[in-house]
């Protein structure tokens, strides 16, 4: 089953755009993973979940430049990370993997046709151990 997890939106007014998303749609603020606390932002969460992440935008990615207001990238939920690990390697779909053990989940990236960054979050008691 694939569900959407969350968006990440690239912001170059970190606190107008948290605001505008708490006061528009009654998020609130919760806490982000230690992993990426490098990274200036924010979680914005409804039901207990962070659907909303607020990102610094601009600067330099790599090899390419990322824009100052922009989406992310858009994420999806699974709960059979072994399967899909077999169909990335069936369909030869490079990715890279993050584990947020706080969170205890495991999060797949991968790049769609022309660019865009699409994220898999796994939350399963085997997705830590694959």
């Amino acid at each position: 089953m694939t569900t959407l997890d969350h968006v990440t939106i690239r912001s170059s007014s970190l606190a107008a755009t948290r605001s505008f998303f708490v006061e528009l749609f009654d998020l609130r603020e919760g806490p982000r993973p230690q992993a990426i606390s490098r990274i200036p932002g924010h979680w914005l969460y409804a039901d207990g979940r962070p659907i909303v992440h607020i990102i610094a935008g601009g600067g330099v990615s790599g090899m390419r430049a990322i824009a100052a207001d922009a989406i992310d990238h858009v994420a999806f939920r699974r709960d059979d990370i072994a399967d899909f690990k077999a169909r990335l390697a069936r369909l030869r779909i490079p990715y890279s993997e993050m584990e947020l053990e706080e969170l205890r989940e495991r999060r797949i990236f991968v790049r769609a046709p022309g660019g865009p960054l699409i994220e898999v979050v796994f939350r399963e008691a085997d997705a830590l151990a694959a």
